[in-house]
């Protein structure tokens, strides 16, 4: 093709790929071909694979929440509507199933999801793909597959062609979810193909640009203002970490891209603490801001603690005689722990967010044994979801808990805590 003055070829020589409302509810290839035996997509326009980021001029501030459905984010990581949040941690540990679960629960909540599988074995894209079909997400969701055995500039490409399928959506008005999992798997292809083009090699054997591989891709998703539409692009990059090693370089990078961190601990995870997100770690940069002020306000508690425990069990180990202050500190700092675990797939309203946070907040399950936590609160969820139904709808739909609810919840949890410790004890 003939260069241009600048050296770079024509627009029209750039590579476009088919966007437009009939992607969702399919499974695509990077160059928007589809995998699923349903058809051909109905492109509604083609667009440029790889495209600007929006100019701060165009940008607002993150302030919107992004509900994940899992405690353990939402009160002490929040995410909101714009940000980028990597989540980061060693193999089998549970990252894909945090960013599926964040897709699982947009449904109902107006917010466009891609997921886009990087170098991941077919086997596990199938099961992630049955998951959100049986759950009825695929209805919002548009899935981009390019998986190891694909060439290399396949896999290259599928992150790219995740974001400009999602800001078809963005420049609509609406809000979008993309998940890319994983960069580290997309790194290695963009690597395999800079060393078939003899491109000098350097840390690790990447090539010097692979910083901008990723930054230039994060850099699109932003919160953008009334005048440029008022949608939003929230990224979720997955990265892979070998025992633990966050200093690695395409960890790092990815760091210094993103918004905030969520990290998964081995540790945590063999103890059972599942998701094993190491609260002491994991940040947020956009925090609180991305809270409705009733989580902010519980939240602010919960992290306090949480940090205070983390310290002051560090101490006991050292086998120090403590006072009965600091073991009552250590005991509900366990029952906070245990608290923040939930199974997968089965994420949790806003509504009843808040209502475990009063709960524990109000020293409620301080006497609970820790192991029988999560059946206490389960009882808990199920009992006021059946008792007290247009309280709950309330809480979820306002995101605050009004004071003339405050004596009325108190009642419901103290008659609810008697008749749970009395067939305990039957």
């Amino acid at each position: 093709a003939e260069l241009t003055a600048c050296g770079a070829p024509p627009a029209d020589e750039r590579l476009r790929i088919p966007v437009g409302h009939s992607v969702l509810g399919r499974v695509v290839d990077p160059l928007a071909e589809p995998l699923d035996g349903r058809g051909e997509i109905e492109a509604t326009e083609l667009w440029h694979l790889e495209r600007e980021a929006p100019t701060i001029v165009q940008r607002s501030p993150v302030e919107e929440p992004l509900l994940t459905g899992w405690k353990v984010i939402d009160v002490l990581v929040p995410i909101g509507r714009g940000q980028r949040e990597l989540i980061l941690g060693d193999r089998q540990i549970g990252k894909t199933t945090l960013a599926v679960d964040a897709i699982l629960n947009q449904k109902g909540q107006n917010v466009v999801c891609i997921y886009v599988a990087v170098g991941q074995k077919k086997s596990s894209t199938l099961a992630v793909i049955e998951l959100l079909r049986s759950h009825g997400a695929m209805e919002y969701t548009s899935v981009v597959v390019a998986s190891a055995d694909d060439p290399p500039a396949l896999r290259y490409l599928a992150p790219y062609a995740g974001c400009t399928l999602g800001e078809f959506f963005v420049l609509e008005g609406r809000d979008v979810l993309v998940v890319y999992d994983d960069l580290t798997k997309h790194a290695d292809a963009y690597r395999e193909l800079s060393l078939l083009l003899r491109r000098p090699p350097g840390r690790e054997a990447y090539p010097g640009d692979v910083f901008y591989l990723h930054s230039r891709l994060l850099e699109r998703a932003c919160k953008l203002n009334e005048e440029a539409g008022g949608g939003s692009l929230t990224a979720l990059p997955i990265a892979e970490t070998q025992q633990g090693n966050v200093s690695a370089y395409i960890p790092t990078n990815l760091i210094s891209i993103t918004d905030g961190q969520v990290l998964l601990d081995t540790d945590l995870f063999n103890q059972g603490i599942k998701p094993a997100v190491d609260a002491g770690r994991s940040v947020s940069r956009v925090g609180g801001a991305a809270q409705v002020p009733e989580m902010r306000r519980r939240a602010s508690a919960l992290r306090l603690e949480l940090a205070q425990f983390d310290e002051v069990r560090r101490f006991a180990r050292f086998g120090t005689e403590l006072d009965e202050a600091t073991r009552q500190q250590i005991r509900r700092g366990e029952r906070w722990q245990r608290l923040m675990t939930q199974p997968p797939h089965q994420p949790l309203s806003l509504g009843e967010e808040i209502l475990v946070l009063t709960m524990a907040g109000g020293g409620y399950v301080d006497d609970v044994p820790e192991q029988e936590i999560l059946a206490f609160e389960g009882a808990f969820l199920a009992h006021f979801r059946t008792e007290h139904p247009a309280a709950l709808s309330q809480v979820d739909r306002t995101g605050t808990l009004p004071e003339e609810f405050a004596e009325a919840f108190t009642e419901a949890i103290q008659n609810f805590r008697s008749s749970w410790f009395r067939e305990r004890n039957e």
